[in-house]
């Protein structure tokens, strides 16, 4: 697995665990929601993303996207 899978399936395992969050908890949780969407965002328009930084350094190869 390289970096950019790596962060593409952590951002849809989180927006999952967002919804269903919001399904049983609270719907106060489609902020988290709107925070990955937002995340998601800004990653495509500056190549900045936590993720992958914290996916680096823990030895995940980089990929095409997140170099």
């Amino acid at each position: 697995m390289n970096l950019d899978r790596a962060v593409l399936a952590f951002a849809g395992v989180m927006t999952l665990l967002s919804v269903v969050l919001t399904h049983f908890v609270s719907p106060w949780f489609l902020l988290f929601t709107a925070f990955i969407g937002l995340n998601m965002l800004q990653a495509a328009f500056t190549g900045f993303c936590p993720a992958a930084l914290v996916f680096k350094k823990l030895g995940i190869s980089s990929g095409c996207a997140f170099r």
